[in-house]
C-alpha cells in the first residue's frame, strides 16, 4: 500500500535571473492557486523584473511590477514541498540544493522569451507563449494535486 502523497503547502519556481519565467510562474500559480499553497520564485542571479513579461501578466489581469527579485541563495529551500525548474542551469543548481532535503524537483525546460527577436509584436509574442505554457502547465500538473 502506498503512502499518500504528501499535500502541497509550498512551492518554489526558480530560473536564471527571476525577471521573466520564474515571475510568471509565481503570479500564474498564485492566480490559481489562491491563499491554499505558498507560493514564491528565486533566480540564481537577481535580475530587474522584464517589462514584456510584466506587460503580458497584465494581459491577465496580473499586477506584479511591485514585487522584488529574489536570489536563490536568500531562500530556505527546505521549506518547500515542490520546486520547479524552469532553465536547464536553474535545474542544475536546485537539484544540489535540494539533494538533502524531501523538497519534490520539477523540470519544466521553457523557452527564454528575451532571446526573441523581431519586430516589438514578435517579441512580445513570444512572452506570451512563454506565459501560456507556464499557465497551462500549472493547471495541468500543480492544480490537480491540490484536488482532495
Amino acid at each position: 500500500m502506498n503512502a499518500p502523497a504528501r499535500p502541497l503547502q509550498a512551492i518554489l519556481f526558480v530560473c536564471s535571473m527571476n525577471a521573466v519565467r520564474s515571475p510568471m510562474a509565481e503570479a500564474l500559480a498564485r492566480l490559481r492557486l489562491g491563499r491554499r499553497v505558498y507560493v514564491d520564485s528565486a533566480g540564481l542571479r537577481k535580475g530587474e523584473r522584464d517589462a514584456f513579461a510584466l506587460a503580458v501578466l497584465r494581459e491577465n489581469g496580473i499586477d506584479f511590477g511591485g514585487d522584488e527579485p529574489r536570489n536563490l541563495d536568500e531562500i530556505d529551500c527546505e521549506g518547500f514541498d515542490l520546486v520547479v525548474a524552469l532553465s536547464p542551469e536553474a535545474h542544475r543548481h536546485a537539484a544540489e540544493r535540494l539533494r538533502a532535503t524531501a523538497a519534490e524537483l520539477l523540470f519544466w525546460p521553457i523557452e527564454d522569451a528575451t532571446l526573441a527577436t523581431g519586430s516589438r509584436e514578435q517579441r512580445i509574442e513570444a512572452y506570451r507563449q512563454v506565459r501560456d505554457t507556464i499557465d497551462r502547465r500549472i493547471r495541468e500538473e500543480i492544480v490537480p494535486r491540490l484536488r482532495g
